[in-house]
């Protein structure tokens, strides 16, 4: 049994322990250079900050385009929300490959089942069924190629939207008010819950959430912000009764417009202002109402 001075303790983190004990899984693979037969450095692409805030008429799923490998930017307008369905969306963060790969195969699994049982799987099977799949890709993220994904969409059994939130492990949690992923996620998370509100309606809740990725942009250089010059914005999407509908180019930039008008014009710096929100800001986002092992 290894014993460590008080500062040099791993503490609670099992992969840290590895790592002091010269146990860490994969590490002679990632030490040996690519031209003696190694696997080189796994630093591959990496998806930045997504978030969900639900609304009075669904949810709405947001995520910035950028993609960075290290310091630099290896992708401007990669997607981060993509539909699972008619009525849900995945929206990715950490390794952008395996991401990707997971809610292709994710999208397949959705629509076969579908198929064969001749109706659609109940949202909470599609959370649960995201869950496993990062139960499965365990070994990849202890590899330093983790994905972190959140799933949202709108319930016809409740009538309402609903989100969940992951992590590595697989561990799934359904969020009640807003859900955020990614290097920028605290300073989205925090703009989030300052302008959530119960009556939030669709339109509100897409400007609340280009807010969010705005800020998140501001503090985070992982994270990308709106490019007129490219015609480049964050991905929009929104989820209700009539299913999953993502905006145009065109049309996210119209929110980004607002948010710059009101900016310029001398509006909150902050998260959101309680004067236009009609209120104060709940103290119940971004609670946690469920946790599945």
């Amino acid at each position: 049994m290894p014993f460590f001075a008080p500062g040099d303790d791993p503490g609670a983190s099992f992969l840290e322990l590895l790592r002091r004990t010269g146990s860490e899984p994969f590490a002679g693979f990632a030490q040996v250079p690519a031209a003696e037969g190694g696997f080189g450095s796994l630093e591959g692409s990496h998806a930045t900050t997504v978030l969900a805030v639900r609304s009075s008429d669904g949810v709405v799923v947001a995520g910035d385009r950028r993609a960075t490998s290290g310091n630099l930017i290896s992708h401007r307008d990669m997607r981060k929300v993509f539909p699972a369905d008619s009525y849900s969306a995945v929206a990715i963060a950490g390794a952008a490959g395996p991401a990707v790969q997971m809610v292709r195969l994710f999208q397949l699994q959705l629509e076969y089942y579908e198929k064969i049982e001749g109706k659609p799987l109940s949202l909470e099977g599609k959370a649960n069924q995201l869950a496993e799949m990062l139960r499965a890709h365990l070994p990849q993220a202890m590899r330093g190629l983790p994905v972190v994904p959140i799933f949202a969409g709108f319930d016809p059994a409740d009538g309402r939207g609903r989100l969940f939130q992951y992590d590595v492990t697989g561990g799934r949690y359904e969020e009640q008010d807003y859900a955020t992923a990614g290097s920028g996620s605290l300073h989205a998370g925090t703009v989030l819950k300052l302008g959530f509100r119960d009556d939030l309606s669709e339109p509100d809740a897409l400007a609340l959430s280009v807010q969010a990725l705005w800020h998140a942009a501001d503090e985070d250089s992982a994270t990308g912000g709106p490019d007129p010059v490219r015609g480049i914005y964050p991905v929009l999407a929104a989820i209700g009764s009539e299913g999953f509908r993502q905006l145009s180019d065109t049309e996210s930039g119209e929110v980004f417009a607002a948010l710059q008008a009101d900016l310029s014009s001398g509006g909150s710096e902050g998260a959101a202002r309680s004067d236009s929100a009609g209120g104060g800001p709940s103290s119940a986002g971004g609670s946690r109402s469920e946790v599945s092992p």
